[in-house]
């Protein structure tokens, strides 16, 4: 291959268990811009999470957010597209789940990731590494105006269940019309149909006319399993979940041990 596009997670993947930015992965994802190949982070988070870490990580370009759902310059704030989920799919999706699962909690992401809309108790159960957000700007409103506008990203979560629990829940519902996954954070997120980090990757590959051969892509968590299958090169981390490890075409070591630097600097020949 001849790399042109490294993608990379941040959380559990690029950022250590300290959420930083270490010199040596610093250093060669520096090595890499110089060289002009794009480096963009593929994340879950919306753009207020990514301002907390693009200075430590040199992102000043495009970035995929809510796990592809949208692709915004982090410079400009141009925004290249953005994929919601339609009011009407929100609303079934909800009651659906609701009827099974009692005491569930939504939110709704808007505005270019910058509208953060949750339910009356959300923000008691939230924590400031959850969203990136203070809790205590989260406000709340009744549920039906969670679920009345179309969301680039529902989140979903319980006080007592764990995110897995209720993600399969909702996936034995057999309702059709959206993508689910899990981060790792504390809850479902759902997205459009057909939106996951592999289509917002192919998509902002296409605006740059750059070759899924020629994309090194790197994950931890079942949202990175598309994007691993469908780049040229899918790296899986040392402390990835089993599922991703096998969608991987190699596994390197953890996010605490420098693994996206080390596969970065061997495939670029820095010693």
């Amino acid at each position: 291959m001849t790399l042109r596009l490294i993608a990379t997670d941040l959380d559990g993947t690029l950022l250590t268990s300290a959420v930083e930015v270490s010199p040596r992965t610093r250093a060669a994802l520096d090595t890499a811009r110089a060289r002009g190949i794009h480096v963009v982070p593929v994340t879950a988070r919306q753009p207020i999470g990514l301002r907390a870490i693009a200075s430590g990580a040199g992102f000043d370009g495009w970035a995929l957010c809510s796990n592809g759902a949208f692709a915004t310059h982090l410079s400009d704030g141009r925004m290249l597209f953005a994929e919601e989920l339609p009011a009407d799919t929100i609303r079934t999706l909800a009651a659906a789940l609701r009827a099974s699962i009692p005491d569930l909690l939504f939110a709704s992401v808007r505005e270019g990731g910058e509208g953060f809309v949750a339910q009356h108790g959300y923000a008691e159960i939230a924590d400031l590494t959850d969203h990136k957000r203070d809790p205590r700007t989260m406000g709340g409103v009744d549920l039906e105006h969670v679920l009345a506008a179309p969301s680039l990203k529902l989140v979903i979560r319980h006080p007592e269940l764990a995110p897995t629990a209720v993600f399969y829940a909702l996936r034995a519902l057999g309702l059709t019309g959206f993508e689910a996954t899990l981060s790792g954070a504390p809850f479902v997120e759902v997205m459009a149909e057909g939106v996951t980090k592999a289509t917002g990757l192919a998509r902002l590959c296409e605006h740059l006319d750059i070759d899924r051969a020629d994309v090194v892509a790197f994950g931890d968590a079942l949202n990175d399993v598309e994007m691993l299958h469908w780049a040229g090169h899918g790296v899986a981390m040392a402390n990835a979940e089993d599922p991703v490890k096998d969608a991987a075409d190699e596994t390197t070591a953890s996010n605490d041990d420098d693994g996206v630097a080390r596969v970065i600097e061997r495939m670029l020949g820095v010693d």
